[in-house]
């Protein structure tokens, strides 16, 4: 009787300590979202104030920015610049790669199928003489539900699980070799480029890598929106990318060593993004832009994958993997290297179209 309820007591305690460390999680998702919200706040109030423009609050994280009779509504990185079946286009794979072939602009070779369809999945994996990438067909902005580095059976099977757990169709496409690269355009005109490189921690010699990358989240929550404007999560994403270098999450790093976490780069901080401009070759330029105006987007961010931005993606084996019509803001105000200030743009060039 007492080792019963000793037992309860002490499943009791465990079922305490989960629910206690799902609350601390919802609240810290929460205070991160809470500053990224006041991180665009920011941003596009400044902006207005920069070109004379009036602000009206329409609802809790919505905004009018009103000159006259022009005037522009946004929600954080999403504005009403583009229309609903734009940014439908933007969100679908499929439709974006096939808008992009049939312009002679490199995509992944890839492949469509249901979330479930294990046989047309495995036979494309199988036959593949490198790691594939799996990804919800449609949706899941911010990296969500993407996985890397799938080559066996049983990562596919997770994989397509995660994936399909957003869409009931996924794509299963080429893993690049390369860097992410994020090229920004308004209305045709290149603005900005940014490599976005994947997060990683620093080994100390002592800590595993779970224990390095609590640290790491404690840093970004200390630091706020200019450490970083999300915290570091712990997927199927992150563990087969330390497999894939011989890691677990219970490994000891060396003293210095940099582990990476993930190759799907959402995760990373604000050093991992560095500016880029100047090193795009024109031609790279020029593809990032027809990718744009195929999706028919006036505010785009180009996110292509090449090991070489100074050769054009032909000659370099480079791809554009999607095109975002709700850019997010923040590599181009805080990273190494002089910020791009994309509101103001913005709001500058509907002025000077207003005259």
């Amino acid at each position: 009787m007492v080792s019963l309820l000793s037992r309860g007591i002490e499943a009791g305690s465990l079922c305490y300590k989960v629910r206690q460390q799902a609350y601390i999680r919802r609240q810290t998702k929460r205070d991160v979202d809470e500053r990224r919200g006041r991180f665009y706040d920011s941003v596009w109030r400044d902006a207005a104030q920069a070109v004379g423009w009036s602000v009206t609050n329409l609802a809790p994280d919505l905004m009018e920015i009103r000159s006259g009779r022009r005037f522009l509504r946004v929600r954080k990185n999403s504005t009403s610049l583009d229309d609903a079946i734009t940014e439908t286009i933007a969100a679908d794979r499929p439709a974006v790669y096939k808008l992009l072939r049939e312009r002679g602009i490199p995509v992944p070779s890839h492949v469509v199928c249901a979330a479930g369809d294990w046989t047309k999945a495995w036979s494309f994996v199988r036959a593949a003489a490198w790691p594939c990438v799996v990804k919800p067909a449609r949706g899941s902005a911010g990296g969500v539900g993407i996985t890397t580095g799938v080559r066996t059976r049983g990562r596919l099977a997770r994989a397509m699980a995660m994936a399909g757990s957003h869409c009931s169709e996924i794509v299963i496409e080429q893993q690049i070799a390369g860097h992410v690269y994020r090229l920004l355009f308004f209305d045709g005109e290149f603005l900005d480029a940014v490599l976005r490189r994947p997060p990683v921690v620093k080994g100390n010699g002592t800590s595993t890598v779970r224990e390095l990358i609590d640290a790491e989240n404690r840093h970004r929550i200390d630091g706020g929106i200019h450490a970083s404007q999300s915290l570091v999560k712990i997927d199927w994403e992150m563990r087969n990318t330390l497999a894939d270098q011989g890691f677990g999450l219970h490994y000891v790093p060396a003293s210095g060593s940099l582990v990476r976490l993930k190759n799907v780069v959402n995760d990373n901080r604000r050093e991992d993004n560095v500016a880029v401009a100047a090193s795009m070759c024109a031609e790279v330029i020029q593809a990032a832009a027809a990718a744009a105006e195929a999706v028919g987007a006036r505010l785009a961010g180009v996110d292509i994958m090449t090991p070489d931005p100074g050769v054009p993606l032909h000659a370099a084996g480079g791809v554009v993997i999607e095109v975002n019509t709700s850019p997010g803001h923040y590599y181009h105000y805080l990273r190494e290297g002089e910020s791009v200030l994309v509101a103001t743009i913005i709001l500058e060039r509907l002025a000077a179209a207003e005259t």
